[in-house]
C-alpha cells in the first residue's frame, strides 16, 4: 500500500503562518442543545463555523504535501435544511475545489457528544465498489494501519454518531464493511478518531491540530487507495 511522504520542511514552514488554534470548548458542543433551526444555526455560524475555516485554511496545505495532490477545504453550510437543525456540523478536505460528497476525502467536525477527525467514503462517492474491492485485496494491510489504544474507530454511517472502535474490531467484521461498500449502493465507510467533549486535548487548540495531523498521515493510505 502506498504510504504517504512524511511532513518535512514545507509543511514546517506552513505552520509558521499561523496563529494557535483556539480549540473546541463546552459552548462549542452545546450548540446542538439549542433547540429549533435559526437559533441553533446562529449559534454555530457565529460560534463553530470560524473555527472550522481556519482549521480548513490551516490543514489544506499540510493534506496537500501528504498526498502529493492540492486539498480544499468545504465547509457544511447545511443550507438544504428547513425545519430540522442541525445535530453536527463539519469542514471536509477534498482535492476537489467544486465539492467533496463524491469524492474519498477528510472531516473534521462536531457532533454534541464528541469531536471527530477522520477519513470518509460516503453514498455520492465515485468508485466506492473499485476502492472496497482494492481494499479487500489488502485487507491485513488496512487492519494493521490504525495503531492499537489511540481510540481509532469505524462507521459505515456518517450521520450516525456512533461507531465501533478498531481495538475491537476483528479482521472479518471490518472485511463486512468493505463487502457491503462493494456490494450496496447506499453504503458508506469512515475510519478516524472520536474524542470525547470533556477531552481535555480540544481546549488546547494546537495539540488538536497535531492530533489531526497525525491521524491524516496515519489514514492517508486509506485515501490514495480509494483516489486511484
Amino acid at each position: 500500500m502506498t504510504q504517504p511522504p512524511s511532513r518535512g520542511s514545507s509543511a514546517s514552514a506552513l505552520d509558521e503562518r499561523h496563529k494557535d488554534f483556539p480549540g473546541f470548548g463546552p459552548a462549542d458542543f452545546d450548540v446542538f442543545a439549542i433547540d429549533g433551526l435559526e437559533p441553533r444555526m446562529s449559534a454555530l455560524i457565529s460560534g463553530i463555523r470560524p473555527k472550522l475555516e481556519e482549521l480548513g485554511s490551516r490543514l489544506s496545505p499540510e493534506l496537500s504535501v501528504l498526498s502529493g495532490t492540492e486539498f480544499h477545504p468545504h465547509v457544511a453550510k447545511h443550507a438544504r435544511r428547513t425545519v430540522n437543525p442541525p445535530s453536527d456540523t463539519w469542514v471536509a478536505f477534498a482535492a476537489n475545489k467544486r465539492g467533496y460528497k463524491a469524492h474519498p476525502h477528510f472531516q473534521i467536525g462536531l457532533w454534541g457528544t464528541h469531536a471527530f477527525i477522520q477519513f470518509a467514503v460516503i453514498y455520492e462517492a465515485e468508485g466506492k465498489a473499485e476502492f472496497a474491492r482494492r481494499a479487500l485485496e489488502r485487507l491485513d494491510e488496512i487492519y494493521a494501519l490504525p495503531p492499537a489504544g489511540q481510540g481509532y474507530v469505524w462507521s459505515g454511517d456518517h450521520t450516525r454518531p456512533e461507531a465501533a472502535p478498531h481495538d475491537g474490531m476483528s479482521r472479518d467484521e471490518l472485511r463486512a464493511l468493505f463487502e457491503r461498500l462493494r456490494t450496496v449502493k447506499a453504503a458508506e465507510l469512515l475510519c478516524g478518531v472520536h474524542l470525547d467533549r470533556s477531552d481535555p486535548l480540544l481546549q488546547d487548540g494546537e495539540a488538536f491540530v497535531r492530533k489531526a495531523e497525525s491521524v491524516f498521515q496515519t489514514l492517508m493510505p486509506l485515501y490514495l487507495l480509494a483516489s486511484r
